[in-house]
C-alpha cells in the first residue's frame, strides 16, 4: 500500500451495468529398445512414405503423436497406444512426462487429456491483443471507481501483473507491471484458479487462503472479492477475461484500501469489473475471428 498527502474524493456509487495406468515403477520408466537406441538417421529413414511428418528427432515425433491423439479428446493409455502405434511403455512414458510439464493432465476417469500449459502459452502469445484493448478499459475502471486497476495472467504457480493503472493520489494499492504475486490469496488468484481442471484446482487449494466452496461461488456468480486476504487492509474485486474458446486466460481487477472500499466491495463494484472483463473478452474474440 502506498499513499500521498492528498486524496481524491470517491466517485458516486457505480451503477450495475484406470486401472490400466497403475504401471509398476520399472515399467513407467521402461523404454523399448527401439526408442532407446533410435538415432536421428533411423528416425528420418523410418516410414519415409507413410504420410507422417518426420523431424529427424524420434522422441519429438512420438511426443507429437501423443498430442495429436489427444486433440480429439481424452484417451486411456490403451486408446493412445492404438491411436499412435507406439509401444505401450513408450506411450506411457511420454504421456507421464507431458503430464509433469502440464501439457497433459488426467481427468476424473484417469484418462489422459490436453493440459493447461497450452492455454498459458496461448495467453502469452495473445497478450499483445489483450494489452492493446486493455489500456482504455483499465482507465475507465479507475475513473469510475477511483481505485487502481490491473490485469493478471497465471504463470506457473504464480500470477503476473501484465497491465495496471493507479490513482494519482491518496492511499492506493500499488502493483507495478511485471510484479509476481502468489496464487494462494487475492481475488485475481481466485479467478485464475476457479475454472481450472479439478486436479489442478485442488492442488492450488492446498495452501490457499480461500476454499473450494468459495471458488464454486465465484464460478456461479462470475466474479470474486477478497478483503484482507492478500494483505491486511487491502480489498480487491476481479472478473475473468476469456479467449475465443471460452477459457479463462486472465483476470481483471480493481484494488484499494478496505477503509475506503468497505467490507463487501463486490456489492458495489462487481458489475463494473464484470463488464470490463466481458468487453475485453469480446475484443479478443473479435480479433481472433479477424472481424
Amino acid at each position: 500500500m502506498t499513499s500521498s498527502n492528498a486524496d481524491s474524493s470517491m466517485p458516486s456509487e457505480p451503477n450495475a451495468p484406470l486401472n490400466e495406468l497403475n504401471e509398476p515403477a520399472d515399467r513407467m520408466d521402461a523404454v523399448d529398445a527401439t526408442d532407446a537406441t533410435e538415432s536421428d538417421a533411423d528416425a528420418t529413414d523410418a516410414s519415409a512414405n507413410d504420410g507422417e511428418i518426420h523431424s529427424g528427432v524420434g522422441v519429438l515425433d512420438k511426443t507429437v503423436k501423443i498430442l495429436d491423439a489427444l486433440e480429439s479428446g481424452p484417451a486411456t493409455l490403451g486408446q493412445l497406444v492404438a491411436a499412435t502405434g507406439l509401444a505401450r511403455p513408450t506411450a506411457h512414458r511420454l504421456a507421464i512426462a507431458l503430464e509433469r510439464h502440464r501439457f497433459v493432465l488426467r481427468d476424473q476417469h484417469s484418462r489422459f487429456a490436453l493440459g493447461s500449459r497450452f492455454a498459458e502459452l496461448a495467453a502469452a502469445a495473445g497478450e499483445d491483443r489483450l494489452l492493446t484493448a486493455a489500456g482504455p478499459i483499465l482507465q475507465t475502471l479507475l475513473d469510475r471507481t477511483g481505485e487502481s486497476a490491473q490485469i493478471y495472467r497465471r504463470q506457473g504457480d504464480q500470477r503476473v501483473c501484465i497491465a495496471a493503472v493507479e490513482r494519482a493520489s491518496g492511499l492506493r494499492d500499488s502493483i507495478p507491471v511485471g510484479a509476481m504475486l502468489s496464487m494462494e490469496a487475492g481475488s485475481a488468484a481466485q479467478i485464475l484458479l476457479a475454472w481450472e481442471d479439478s486436479d489442478r484446482m485442488h492442488q492450488g487449494l492446498r495452501h490457499a487462503k480461500f476454499s473450494a466452496a468459495k471458488l464454486a461461488a465465484v464460478r456461479k456468480r462470475g466474479w470474486s472479492e477478497s478483503v484482507n486476504e492478500r494483505e491486511e487492509g487491502v480489498c480487491s474485486i476481479s472478473a475473468p477475461i476469456r479467449n475465443a474458446s471460452g477459457q479463462v486466460i486472465a483476470a481483471i481487477s480493481i484494488s484499494g484500501p478496505s477503509g475506503r472500499m468497505g467490507n463487501a466491495p463486490g456489492r458495489r463494484y462487481a458489475p463494473l469489473v464484470m463488464a470490463a472483463g466481458k468487453y475485453l473478452t469480446d475484443a479478443l474474440i473479435k480479433a481472433s475471428s479477424g472481424r
